[in-house]
């Protein structure tokens, strides 16, 4: 991975930040753009968070379940708290 410049992690941060505020950011796809957002590589993003880089991969793929524990503590680098999320207002009711 390229090395970021400040304002290139400022603007990935800023836009994380955005997505989680509009309801759009996904799991696993969001593990993914915080670590890109970091400017951190697997191995690093792993280390720095408890998880081998398998189980990373396996989170970014959508393949792991990660413990309440884990998202805890990614979701604190940008002030986020683990909790429930309405479904977008597509008129689709959230599945039973």
């Amino acid at each position: 991975m390229t090395p970021l410049s400040r304002d290139e992690k400022q603007a990935r941060r800023e836009d994380v930040r955005n997505r989680a505020a509009a309801g759009e950011l996904r799991f696993p796809e969001a593990i993914r753009d915080i670590r890109h957002s970091l400017g951190m590589t697997q191995i690093d993003f792993a280390s720095r968070f408890g998880l081998t880089r398998r189980q990373l991969i396996d989170l970014e793929k959508g393949k792991a379940n990660p413990t309440l524990e884990t998202l805890e503590k990614i979701g604190r680098v940008f002030g986020f708290t683990v909790g429930f999320v309405m479904k977008s207002s597509t008129g689709q009711e959230p599945d039973a």
